[in-house]
């Protein structure tokens, strides 16, 4: 009897094991899943809030081009994002000119390509001094004395080029103005203006463009007083990522072609470009003591 039991328990066994293994097929691994995240910074030239919905489509757009998970990140402001870099705690970064020269003295890293700017057509894109509209101040040499806002202080267009403009007018910063202020983006910077608490700032020409054309800036409370071209914001890259990454990862760039993915880039189109694009943003971040920038 007992034996019986036994045998009947075995042939118990066998039925279920064949059933089970009647069953679907064990599902492959999604590659994308399968693989470490690419991880990608991008510098808050705006509230970082912003700036990560923004970037939201093409970080789709990347993971489903790569077919590997991405995963975006944007610090509370510039110097984090290449302190992350620094820290080997990205692969991509988005940079601007200034954040880049910056990064460079403490990682191994290289700019693989930039965007083609809709109001240029080049990769160059341009910064502004602006003020208000109804200030006294005709010229940039009038803002002597004056109170200035800057983004932050690692931007390209927002602090190192309206530096430079400065300079030439022979305004030294912050010698020889009446206060300097930090706004932290370019969208606060604009408000600033606007609202005529500074008497003039420093500002991304295209960013200023788009705050207009939603009606969160009035431009009719605006002047211009005088613009610089700026080599276009790089994206960057660990010299230690995988080079066939690399190669399929600036592939991705050049054949973005969806108007409205180009649209939220700011760009007409992408461009390759190299660490000699960004000679001339070293050289006066050099000259103007921002290579490691104290406020």
């Amino acid at each position: 009897m007992r034996r019986l039991l036994i045998l009947a328990i075995s042939l118990l066994l066998v039925i279920v094991l064949v059933g089970c293994g009647k069953g679907e097929a064990p599902q492959a691994a999604d590659p994308g899943k399968s693989q470490a995240p690419l991880r990608v910074g991008l510098v808050p030239n705006q509230a970082p809030d912003k700036i990560k919905a923004q970037y939201e489509p093409f970080r789709e757009y990347l993971q489903k081009t790569l077919a590997r998970p991405v995963e975006l990140f944007v610090a509370s402001d510039y110097a984090g994002v290449v302190e992350a870099m620094a820290n080997d705690k990205l692969d991509v970064a988005y940079f601007g000119g200034l954040t880049y020269v910056q990064a460079k003295q403490r990682a191994k890293i290289h700019p693989i390509v930039t965007e083609v700017d809709v109001e240029t057509g080049t990769t160059k894109y341009y910064s502004l001094i602006i003020a208000p509209v109804d200030s006294p101040i005709k010229e940039v040499k009038d803002i002597k004395g004056k109170t200035f806002a800057f983004g932050d202080i690692g931007s390209t267009s927002g602090s190192l080029y309206p530096r430079f403009m400065l300079d030439k007018a022979g305004i030294k910063v912050p010698d020889d103005l009446k206060n300097v202020v930090y706004t932290g983006g370019h969208d606060a910077t604009a408000q600033a203006v606007q609202n005529a608490t500074v008497d003039a700032g420093g500002i991304e020409g295209r960013i200023m463009n788009k705050l207009i054309a939603k009606g969160t800036v009035d431009g009719s409370k605006i002047k211009v007083l005088e613009k610089h071209l700026v080599e276009g914001y790089p994206w960057v890259v660990r010299d230690s990522l995988d080079k066939g990454l690399e190669e399929k990862i600036v592939k991705a760039f050049l054949d973005i072609n969806d108007p409205t993915l180009l649209d939220l880039m700011r760009a007409k189109s992408f461009a390759k470009v190299t660490d000699a694009n960004y000679a001339e943003a070293e050289q006066e971040a050099k000259r103007l003591g921002l290579l490691n920038p104290k406020k």
